[in-house]
């Protein structure tokens, strides 16, 4: 967790939010621009309180999560991994010898329902990972509400927010293997073209789409950080078809020959 792997990963849970709370809302002030709050506000005191977290995560400080979370707390991070608050409180644990990170909030939007604050916010982690810096960016929805003792946080969703790869650098030759015609059924075909450094896929009656190379046999769509087209090879090294990967779940097409 946070003393093996990215800082984020102790710090993001999510809750289901209590019924008969909504009550009138109160949305954001509209002169108000992202990332920035009013002082002396209730918008101020959640975005304290929020970065009080973000900061407690890299030390291990379990006490200031154990102020601000509900006792009914229940974590959800982006791996999927369900904890109820004893379990968040156990995972913090100061960052690792040769590791050294931050996370501080860069877009901060919240909107309040009477006793019940709806925040989305997105947070910009860095991390010196044994003096490798990774910059990450998390998107988060947190839900508070107001109690005796002041605000608590009773819900969390994350995201990660994903980013495109590093473009590799093919020769000509080695792109242009690739082109062709690839069916996925009789009726669902797509040719595929070489043009500089990408691949231009075409259908018909649809806009044609690029593909740039993240490993010689592995492409990326701009903009699609969720998808991968994987290019298979047969023992003679001859392109056979190719995977539509969609997190992590492969969907076939098989090459059926060269363009015409």
């Amino acid at each position: 967790m946070l003393n093996t792997k990215l800082l984020v990963q102790a710090l993001l849970f999510s809750f289901l939010l209590p019924s008969g709370h909504a009550q009138e809302v109160h949305p954001v002030n509209p002169s108000v621009l992202p990332g920035t709050v009013p002082e002396n506000s209730t918008e101020s005191e959640l975005k304290r309180n929020t970065q009080a977290l973000l900061d407690a995560i890299a030390p291990g400080d379990a006490a200031v999560w154990d102020r601000f979370l509900d006792p009914r707390a229940i974590q959800i991070d982006e791996n999927d991994v369900v904890r109820d608050k004893p379990a968040i409180l156990t995972e913090l644990k100061p960052l690792g010898k040769g590791l050294v990170g931050r996370l501080a909030i860069d877009d901060f939007r919240p909107v309040i329902h009477g006793n019940v604050a709806v925040v989305t916010h997105e947070d910009k982690e860095y991390l010196d990972y044994y003096g490798q810096i990774i910059r990450s960016r998390f998107r988060l929805t947190d839900t508070w509400i107001k109690t005796p003792e002041g605000w608590r946080l009773i819900a969390s969703q994350v995201l990660a927010v994903q980013q495109d790869p590093p473009a590799l650098k093919l020769d000509r030759a080695q792109l242009c293997k690739y082109q062709g015609r690839y069916s996925l059924t009789p009726e669902i075909v797509a040719s595929i073209h070489c043009a500089d450094d990408r691949l231009i896929v075409r259908r018909p009656e649809r806009t044609d789409r690029t593909f740039l190379p993240e490993a010689s046999t592995v492409f990326f769509e701009p903009g699609q950080p969720r998808t991968r087209r994987i290019f298979q090879l047969n023992a003679g090294g001859e392109v056979i078809g190719f995977v539509d990967r969609r997190e992590g779940r492969d969907v076939v097409w098989k090459k059926i020959g060269a363009l015409t």
